[in-house]
């Protein structure tokens, strides 16, 4: 690392801090005047407020514009050192362009890693404050309302089918338990109540009746209450929006295993957001070396055509991950050829652009 070297570093560095936090006061600014009425209809104080909200939110805000606002700050400050003709003296003093993009990939590298490994952790943690603010005081309750005819797939061979069920109460009606293996149905249980023992971790069935089939042969039997056990918490009743985000990597490979032995369908959303965190620090690399490469050459319009064109590639790029992943979650695209799909575009048009790059 030379005095060049360092000085390109501090300025990656030193522009991207700069720009995040303007983003993040405006990004605040604006949400504060959308949910003004919520905090003043529940009375909050400012501490609950700052801790139980925006603790949660500015890392989710960061996290989400991260990599393009990497992009923004490469090609701003790179577009000043062109403009004042600092690349060109590198060049010119026998610097080769491609020994100039080292502190570039230093910073994307650490900017790339720091990204990874808050995806892992930081950010679903703080995804799990905001959201758990947003549900208590911001967003209806809808979740908590009585649901009907819910079923469920609880592992490879057992259905359960609630005829209704409250959250609330942790307790529902008609319920009814079928064992299929196979072609052939082996068990069928029936009751008219159901609620769950929060002591013993069980649920307690009301006016139960059991039909167990083998072959031609056929029992039945009825009991007024019983206790059974089932790999069903009540939790998993309630579909919560966007949960995926607010479980660290480990949390969300255990669920979407689960989900997997269970035979459940539909876990392509959780496919996506796990690889999505692995993409988006991949995205870091590629963005930041595009910006370099575009930035580095003078032109008459000088940084104002640089910004505009980064603004341009920055809104393709979210464009191109938005469709995969629709297409992803709606249409049974590969959820990891989904997410990789704008890295595997740009990555090649930052080939493109090195290869067409003055050396």
């Amino acid at each position: 690392m030379t005095k060049i070297d360092w000085y390109i570093l501090r300025k990656f560095i030193g522009t991207f801090i700069y720009s995040i936090i303007i983003l993040l006061v405006i990004s605040v600014v604006i949400d504060v005047t959308e949910k003004v009425d919520d905090f003043m209809g529940n009375n909050l104080s400012l501490r609950t407020i700052i801790v139980d909200y925006y603790f949660g939110f500015i890392p989710h805000i960061a996290a989400l514009l991260f990599p393009l606002f990497i992009f923004i700050s490469v090609i701003f400050f790179t577009s000043k050192m062109a403009y004042r003709s600092e690349i060109i003296a590198i060049l010119a003093a026998g610097v080769s362009f491609r020994r100039m993009l080292r502190p570039y990939w230093i910073g994307a590298f650490l900017f790339g890693g720091l990204l990874w490994l808050g995806n892992r952790w930081t950010v679903p943690n703080a995804n799990r404050i905001r959201t758990t603010f947003e549900n208590k005081y911001v967003n209806s309750h809808s979740d908590n309302h009585t649901m009907y005819d819910k079923t469920t797939r609880i592992d490879s061979f057992t259905y359960v089918t609630f005829g209704s069920y409250d959250p609330t109460y942790k307790s529902g009606g008609n319920f009814v338990l079928e064992r299929v293996e196979g072609m052939d149905m082996t068990l069928k249980v029936r009751a008219d109540r159901i609620t769950w023992d929060s002591v013993k971790n069980v649920w307690n069935l009301n006016y139960v009746s059991l039909r167990r089939i083998k072959g031609l042969k056929e029992t039945w039997w009825s009991k007024q209450d019983t206790s059974l056990k089932l790999a069903l918490n009540p939790k998993e009743m309630v579909e919560e929006k966007n949960i995926q985000e607010a479980m660290t990597t480990p949390q969300l490979n255990a669920f979407i295993n689960r989900e997997e032995l269970r035979g459940a369908e539909g876990l392509n959303t959780y496919y996506v957001e796990r690889y999505r965190r692995t993409s988006a620090a991949a995205a870091v690399i590629i963005l930041s070396l595009i910006g370099a490469i575009i930035a580095s050459r003078k032109v008459r319009g000088g940084s104002g055509l640089h910004l505009a064109l980064g603004i341009v590639i920055s809104a393709s790029y979210i464009i191109f991950l938005q469709f995969s992943t629709v297409f992803s979650t709606k249409a049974n695209l590969n959820p990891l050829l989904a997410v990789w799909i704008p890295n595997f575009l740009f990555g090649g048009l930052a080939f493109w652009l090195y290869m067409r790059a003055p050396k």
